[in-house]
């Protein structure tokens, strides 16, 4: 019985993409696995090359280099990969090829899914090349953390719309919350004062749907391996 169990843990090689959303650090503390970067087009075929069959996406290239494409998942699910997809990158892909096996979790997919958000620029975020560590705030965040400060009694319901419609005109790579909240004042959205209290409680209590999102698709994989 040991034995056979030892052969099919030996059977399941976990493999998961991040670096933006969550640090491979932060990740391996919660899964013990292979991490790589951000997925680009060709990494899952090199994936499968070495092996790997059970596949968390978490954070992937989006405008710098060429995406993974839609075939590349579906041909490694036909080859036998169990793909795990949310947060980001794998929140698209799940929302687009769940029908064909792909498993998706999370808030920012079923947002994708149900037809909430439908643009990349979404999860989107300029990163710095050397660690993946994001340089931007990412359009999902904003959203909900602007929501959080209208329920808060911070923005009224007017207030919240036209600042989140602001940030979402905003460049992806430029969004920031000290970008956003200067930008609601120079507009006459908010008077200078509470622009600033608007700041203050964006970045003391940002809702990171996309960092909630990541530990989901690694609870996920947890899962599938001790099935």
């Amino acid at each position: 019985m040991e034995k056979r169990t030892q052969e099919m843990s030996e059977e399941k090689k976990v493999l998961i993409f991040a670096g933006s959303s969550i640090s491979h650090e932060d990740a391996s503390k919660v899964l013990d696995a292979t991490y790589w970067p951000p997925i680009s087009r060709g990494d899952l075929d090199r994936a499968m090359e070495q092996g790997y069959n059970i596949i968390g996406i978490i954070d992937g290239i989006f405008f710098s280099r060429a995406a993974v494409a839609h075939k590349e998942v579906i041909r490694a699910m036909k080859g036998g990969a169990t793909i795990v997809g949310g947060c980001s990158m794998g929140a698209l892909r799940a929302s687009e090829l769940d029908v064909h096996g792909m498993i998706g979790v999370g808030k920012v997919y079923e947002w994708y899914r149900d037809g909430v958000i439908e643009d990349d620029d979404e999860v989107a975020v300029a990163t710095y090349p050397d660690t993946f560590e994001p340089a931007s705030s990412p359009m999902v965040n904003i959203r909900e953390t602007l929501r959080s400060a209208f329920h808060t009694g911070i923005l009224s319901e007017e207030e919240c719309t036209s600042i989140t419609l602001l940030a979402k005109r905003t460049h992806y790579s430029e969004r920031s919350y000290f970008g956003i909240t200067k930008e609601a004042h120079r507009e006459g959205i908010l008077p200078e004062e509470r622009s600033k209290e608007l700041l203050k409680f964006c970045t003391e209590n940002e809702c990171d749907v996309k960092r909630d999102d990541a530990l989901l698709v690694l609870e996920k994989v947890r899962q599938i391996i001790n099935e």
